[in-house]
């Protein structure tokens, strides 16, 4: 289901049960009118909606990446100035309902029990909503687990498979006499490449120059295998240096470049990596290569696109939620353009 649909079914369950029951224990205890009625109705209204402004505050002002302590003290700091501000709603929507008594409703003992209670029902509001979001992030974080893990996993597979050893080697061995410091230099990135996949860590993101360095690695060798026809352009902005982002999330749409587009292609093509940084502190990775998406054919056979790309985008959602974009299309009918969006310094998990 839906979180925010979720969110709003568990709201008003939990406030129309809270209006419910006043009213249950107000008729057994005294008898209840239909204003009486009404006016709990609206207290509950109201609760409902002042603890949604405070979800909407925790939410813009990402109240869980702050510190246990800080957040301790805005935490109280929030619920008894909302504590406080329903004492006084209690008093107007007894004004608006004609339920007001003033030689009760004013006295000081009624006033402290109402800002207790409010503050009480304002706690165990915060308590669950918080609880909640720990659960969900630590779903999250096992998801994501899963997911790395898989993709580390098929990574690895792909990396270490007879046919792109064989490749890799067969290129090699070409240059052992006609080139041999290029053999060396060869050597140096396969080396380089199995390591990265091999010592791989659980980090969530990396270095962006670190994971462009791997991708440099695998072109070369590809270059190497494909000689002139492939062609590489790489139009990287210095800003793109200072952003972090998955760990080879760039070289999954590179290898998808390859694998689905030039390889297809008799003539070859060109592979062009362009990174620069949007306006609201975004990252713009776009990789651009020859060939023609299938987008039909793409829709009902994802599977034979492989699964680089669909993990990419669950990756995305998990670490980024709707803060990063995935999208691929065909700009025009000789080049397929992969693009995604990173923003600067927000990952969901923790």
């Amino acid at each position: 289901m839906n979180k925010a649909r979720l969110y709003w079914i568990l709201q008003v369950l939990g406030w129309g049960a809270f209006a419910i029951v006043n009213i249950s224990f107000a008729s057994l205890s005294r008898g209840i009118t239909p204003k009486q009625t009404w006016a709990f109705v609206a207290l509950a209204l109201y609760y409902l909606l002042s603890t949604h402004a405070l979800r909407h505050v925790v939410k813009t002002y990402d109240w869980f990446k702050l510190g246990i302590f800080r957040l301790l003290i805005q935490t109280l700091g929030a619920l008894f100035t909302l504590s406080v501000v329903n004492v006084f709603a209690q008093v107007l929507i007894n004004v608006a309902f004609g339920t007001l008594s003033p030689e009760q409703d004013f006295r000081a003992l009624v006033i402290s029990v109402n800002l207790f209670v409010s503050f009480l029902y304002y706690s165990f509001w915060f308590l669950l909503y918080f609880l909640f979001h720990f659960l969900d992030n630590y779903n999250n974080s096992l998801k994501y687990e899963a997911k790395i893990n898989e993709i580390r996993l098929n990574h690895l597979k792909s990396q270490l498979n007879p046919h792109f050893i064989f490749n890799a080697l067969n290129s090699v061995r070409a240059l052992v006499d006609e080139d041999p410091e290029k053999a060396k230099t060869a050597i140096t990135r396969i080396s380089n490449m199995l390591r990265f996949s091999l010592m791989m860590d659980k980090k969530q993101v990396i270095d962006f120059a670190d994971e462009l360095a791997t991708v440099k690695d695998y072109l070369e060798l590809e270059s190497i295998r494909f000689e002139e026809r492939l062609e590489v352009v790489y139009e990287i902005e210095d800003e793109a240096f200072g952003y972090k982002i998955p760990p080879m999330m760039l070289q999954t749409i590179v290898e998808n470049a390859i694998k689905h587009g030039i390889s297809n292609l008799v003539k070859g093509g060109l592979i062009e990596i362009r990174c620069r940084e949007g306006l609201n502190d975004e990252l713009y990775i776009q990789v651009r290569n020859s060939g023609y998406l299938n987008e039909k054919k793409n829709r009902e056979k994802p599977e034979e696109s492989g699964h680089g790309l669909e993990n990419t985008k669950q990756r995305l959602k998990l670490l980024y939620g709707e803060f990063a974009s995935f999208r691929i299309f065909n700009s025009g009918n000789h080049f397929v353009i992969t693009e995604i969006k990173i923003p600067k310094q927000r990952v969901t998990l923790e």
